[in-house]
């Protein structure tokens, strides 16, 4: 939906944005990342290599490799290693915290030298991305909507007036993980199985990020068409499926999406500088994001419920057979 909108309204386009010069020197000229290539960079020959050479693609496989095996050790191997690297992990979010925090400066004179260079009519082309944005976050949800009354029926709407107090948590603080308490408890009221949300929720903040995708597809477009750097059909194929291979597991680290961008982009020749164009509305984007997320992981909730004949039709009824017991 993001890649369909930004194609269509094109708010990119007229910027002509120049390539930085480092861009350059790295080979813009080269042919961008084909599906022939996209296969052979995916198996990583070293992870120190693919960590230095910024490989994200190579990460995620080994992590995944790496997690099966950790996983095939048993509780005894297993404690100390996931103790281990969740401390790792935290520090890792605490290094991106202390970046973050001095982040603004660099919006504020990346912002303040487009607009010196490009003059005030640069503020049109971020009303046109944040318009088109909430349009292709506002139609997703409609698709969300709409498969979710395929299975749920007129639920569906119920469901909705449950998760619309976690939606604007998630919305007005920009993090999905703030309303994770209050949408497992409004999914067990809804009439979900305890023991689904349980197993479900957590698996979806992880895995089930649709506004991220729908932010991470806009944003690398329009960076793209800021720049005038076109793209072929089997390119833009290949960098959607990266995008969201690269965005799994992203939930708890702050900035995630503009993480995932700033990883992927420059292999297929979009100057990671563009990134900087971005910076200084992603919170009004975060908002969005994080909505849309906390409303697709209930949906998928409540429909797995309902498959696997988990889901009271609802409270009240639960209550009064209390009371007659």
């Amino acid at each position: 939906m993001g890649l369909f909108i930004v194609t269509l309204e094109q708010p990119g386009s007229g910027l002509n944005l120049a390539i930085p010069k480092e861009a350059v020197d790295t080979g813009l000229a080269v042919g961008g990342m084909s599906l022939k290539g996209f296969l052979s960079h995916t198996i990583p020959t070293s992870i120190a290599g693919a960590m230095a050479d910024n490989e994200i693609l190579q990460i995620v496989v080994f992590s995944m490799f790496f997690g099966i095996g950790g996983a095939s050790l048993g509780e005894k191997f297993n404690t100390p290693l996931v103790a281990a690297l969740d401390v790792v992990s935290h520090i890792m979010l605490k290094v991106t915290g202390y970046v973050m925090y001095v982040a603004p400066l660099a919006i504020f004179a990346a912002i303040s030298s487009v607009i010196a260079t490009e003059g005030l009519g640069i503020l049109l082309n971020y009303a046109s991305f944040i318009g088109g944005y909430y349009v292709a976050i506002l139609l997703t949800c409609l698709v969300l909507l709409a498969i979710g009354y395929l299975v749920l029926k007129k639920e569906i709407f119920r469901l909705v007036s449950l998760l619309k107090d976690p939606v604007l948590v998630a919305f007005t603080t920009s993090s999905s993980e703030a309303a994770y308490p209050k949408t497992l408890e409004q999914l067990t009221k809804f009439g979900c199985s305890r023991n689904i949300v349980s197993f479900v929720l957590p698996i979806g903040y992880s895995f089930n990020l649709v506004g991220s995708m729908v932010y991470c597809s806009f944003a690398s477009m329009f960076i793209a068409q800021a720049y005038n750097i076109p793209l072929s059909f089997a390119e833009i194929s290949v960098l959607m499926l990266t995008l969201m291979l690269a965005s799994k597991g992203i939930a708890g680290v702050p900035r995630s999406a503009l993480v995932v961008l700033a990883a992927t982009i420059p292999s297929f020749n979009i100057p990671v500088a563009g990134i900087l164009l971005l910076m200084g509305i992603d919170h009004f984007l975060d908002m969005g994001r994080s909505a849309i997320n906390v409303l697709g992981n209930g949906i998928a909730t409540a429909m797995l419920a309902q498959n696997e004949g988990l889901l009271e039709e609802s409270n009240e009824e639960d209550g009064s057979q209390q009371v007659e017991a």
